[in-house]
C-alpha cells in the first residue's frame, strides 16, 4: 500500500505551483489595477470612519437607537442598544467598535449588491444554478485562512483587503437565498400576474420580489453575522476593528482584554441582528 501511495505521490499534480505562477501573473501584469482598488476602498473606508468618529459617541449612540426604535417601534430595542454601546465606549473600545461597524456593514451591503442580481438571475434559469452550486459550495466551505493568501498578495494589508474578502466569504449567502426566495413563489401568484399581462421586469418587481422579500432579508442577516465572524480573521491582515485586540489578546494570553473584545463583538452582533430581524417580521 505504501509503494502506491509513494508511486501516486511521484506523479503528483502541480496544483500550488500553478496557483503561484496564476497570481505572479496577475501582480506582474495588473498590480496597478489592485493597487487602485484598494487604495478608493481605503479612502472610503477611512472617510466613513473618520466621519462617525467625529460625532460625539453618545450621538451617534442615540442616532443608532433612533434607528432600532424606527424600524421595530420598540423601546426596549433602543434601550438596549443604548446599554450595549455605553457598555462598549465604558470599555474603552468605541474606535475599534466604529470600525468594526463601518467594515461589516460596508461588506454586508456589497455582498447584497453582488448576491441579490445573482440570485435573481440564476433563480429565471434553474439548469444554470445546478452548475453555479458547486462554486456557492467551494466558497462557503473553504477555510477563512486560505482566502487570506491571495487577498494579501493582490491587495496588501490594511482594511481594504479584509473588506474583500468578508465579501468574498459573505456573498454566497444572499445568492442562495435570493435564489430559494425567488423560486418558491407559488406558481398561482406567477400565472396571475402574467394573466393581467404583466411584463417580466413588472412580474419580478410586484410579484415575485415582494413575496421573496423576507428571505432575501434573511440572507442580509445572514451576511451580517458571517461578515462578524470575520473581523478576527480579517485583523490577521491588517484590518482595524474590534478583531486587533482579540488577536492581540491571542498572542499575550490577555484575558481581559480578550473578554473585553469578545464582548463587545457580541453586543455588536445582537444589535444588528435584532434590527434585521424585526425587519423581517414586519415583511412578511
Amino acid at each position: 500500500m505504501d509503494g502506491m501511495a509513494d508511486f501516486i505521490t511521484a506523479w503528483k499534480i502541480p496544483v500550488g505551483k500553478w496557483g503561484r505562477s496564476f497570481f505572479n501573473f496577475l501582480t506582474d501584469n495588473f498590480e496597478f489595477v489592485f493597487d487602485a482598488i484598494a487604495d478608493s476602498l481605503k479612502f472610503f473606508l477611512d472617510s466613513m470612519i473618520d466621519g462617525l468618529l467625529w460625532l460625539p459617541p453618545l450621538v451617534l449612540v442615540l442616532a443608532i437607537a433612533l434607528i432600532g426604535w424606527r424600524i421595530q417601534k420598540s423601546w426596549r430595542l433602543a434601550l438596549g442598544i443604548v446599554l450595549g454601546l455605553v457598555f462598549i465606549i465604558n470599555q474603552g473600545l468605541w474606535k475599534e467598535t466604529v470600525e468594526t461597524l463601518v467594515l461589516v456593514i460596508s461588506a454586508a451591503f456589497m455582498s447584497m449588491l453582488i448576491g441579490v442580481p445573482i440570485g435573481i438571475w440564476l433563480a429565471h434559469r434553474p439548469r444554470l444554478y445546478t452548475y453555479v452550486q458547486p462554486i456557492l459550495d467551494l466558497m462557503q466551505t473553504m477555510p477563512t485562512f486560505v482566502y487570506l493568501i491571495p487577498v494579501l498578495i493582490l491587495f496588501g494589508l490594511g482594511l481594504a483587503p479584509g473588506l474583500l474578502v468578508t465579501i468574498i466569504f459573505a456573498s454566497p449567502a444572499p445568492i442562495r437565498l435570493t435564489y430559494l426566495g425567488i423560486t418558491s413563489v407559488p406558481k398561482p401568484m406567477v400565472e396571475a400576474g402574467l394573466a393581467f399581462g404583466a411584463s417580466k421586469q413588472q412580474l419580478l418587481r410586484k410579484v415575485e420580489l415582494p413575496a421573496a422579500l423576507p428571505t432575501i432579508m434573511a440572507g442580509l442577516t445572514q451576511c451580517i453575522m458571517l461578515s462578524l465572524s470575520m473581523v478576527v480573521i480579517a485583523a490577521l491582515i491588517g484590518a482595524n476593528g474590534l478583531g486587533k485586540p482579540v488577536v492581540r489578546a491571542l498572542n499575550t494570553v490577555n484575558i481581559p482584554l480578550g473578554l473585553e473584545a469578545g464582548i463587545a463583538i457580541v453586543i455588536l452582533a445582537i444589535i444588528l441582528d435584532r434590527i434585521c430581524r424585526v425587519r423581517i417580521g414586519a415583511t412578511s
